[in-house]
């Protein structure tokens, strides 16, 4: 019972911090004509949808200097930072990106939420997408689309963090700062290429899967989505939520039914498979902006005691390495969608940039 209360007491915590009403964000679509992606297959028409909050500022020399730039995470989309525990800490007035001051873009990635995705029509033929590709589609959509040229923030989570990490490479002066979040500036190898390539072998290794064209989700979906249940839960959070056998197995029932609501196999195959050439472990030295780097103790996916970043952030010229410890508050890699825990370090990041 003292567990449970604890349980309890943690999530009104973050509710009540998290209790500011949600603004509603305005949605749009860019279309990028043949866009060409790094294997050479083109696309006649790229849709990129996004969501923004606040207007762009520009100064004498018409560079916009409060917008902030926010990723999601794989098989996510921009969606889901309007939530009570995100937007309502960070998002309204007086908070630490109050869209009063700040312009919020907020886009999906290719293959997610509302921009081109395999489940469109396409299913299997549609191209082979990398992180490179999506983050080209990131910068169109900024420069092409909303006449943005330069960040004050680049924000991201999870998979959103990793191309935070190669934003910072490629494009070193459009952005005042970076804050990838519950990520590793390494290739994807060992245990997290690992449960990644289950994910592909369970979906492809459906024979409803039938190359993609399907009749119905193969089965093969609903395995993959009980790993990625897996990998992103606290041990913790599990233990309090479902103490006994027979809530444990509400519990994961509950989780498998909200996720796989929706799903569609060929487009989380995709999600998956395009963190195949991420590492950008060989360029951190090319990363000029302060870099606020923010894991959490208990990230099954991102455990710190591979001591990735004990090694990587010496050779970033101004980077901070924030872990936060495992907490009855925290939720193991899903941390970052709750800034009620790490808000306080983005809040002193911002404060530190000039101009």
């Amino acid at each position: 019972m003292k567990k449970r209360a604890l349980f309890v007491g943690c999530l009104l915590l973050l509710a009540g911090a998290a209790s500011a009403a949600v603004p509603q964000p305005t949605e749009g679509d860019l279309v990028l004509s043949d866009f060409r992606f790094a294997s050479g297959e083109v696309l006649p028409a790229l849709r990129m949808h996004y969501r923004t909050l606040g207007a762009p500022r520009r100064d004498a020399q018409g560079v916009v200097r409060n917008a902030v730039l926010i990723l999601h995470g794989t098989s996510g989309s921009g969606a889901q930072f309007f939530t009570e525990n995100f937007a309502g800490v960070l998002f309204g007035p007086g908070q630490p990106l109050d869209a009063s001051r700040y312009f919020l873009i907020v886009p999906d990635g290719i293959g997610h939420g509302g921009s081109s995705k395999p489940s469109d029509g396409l299913r299997a033929r549609f191209p082979r997408y990398a992180y490179d590709d999506m983050i080209a589609a990131q910068y169109r959509l900024l420069t092409e689309g909303l006449h943005v040229n330069h960040l004050r923030l680049l924000m991201g989570t999870s998979m959103g963090g990793m191309h935070a990490w190669l934003w910072g490479e490629r494009y070193p002066d459009f952005m005042d700062a970076l804050v990838p979040l519950a990520c590793l500036p390494t290739a994807i190898a060992g245990r997290n290429r690992a449960w990644r390539r289950m994910i592909l072998d369970e979906i492809r290794g459906d024979p409803d899967w039938n190359g993609g064209n399907y009749e119905r989700q193969p089965r093969g979906l609903a395995s993959a989505m009980d790993l990625l249940v897996l990998m992103v839960g606290s041990p913790l959070q599990w233990q309090a939520a479902a103490p006994t056998r027979d809530e444990a197995d509400r519990y994961l029932a509950q989780q498998r039914e909200g996720r796989l609501s929706g799903a569609d196999a060929n487009d989380f195959l995709y999600a998956f498979d395009a963190s195949r050439a991420y590492d950008p472990s060989a360029d951190l030295e090319r990363i000029d902006a302060p870099l606020l780097a923010i894991n959490f103790a208990d990230d099954m996916i991102n455990p710190p005691e591979l001591g990735v970043m004990e090694k990587s952030m010496p050779r970033v010229r101004r980077g901070r390495y924030v872990l936060i410890p495992a907490s009855a508050s925290t939720r193991g890699h899903g941390t970052h969608s709750y800034p009620a825990i790490w808000q306080d370090h983005l809040r002193a990041l911002l404060a530190s940039l000039s101009g």
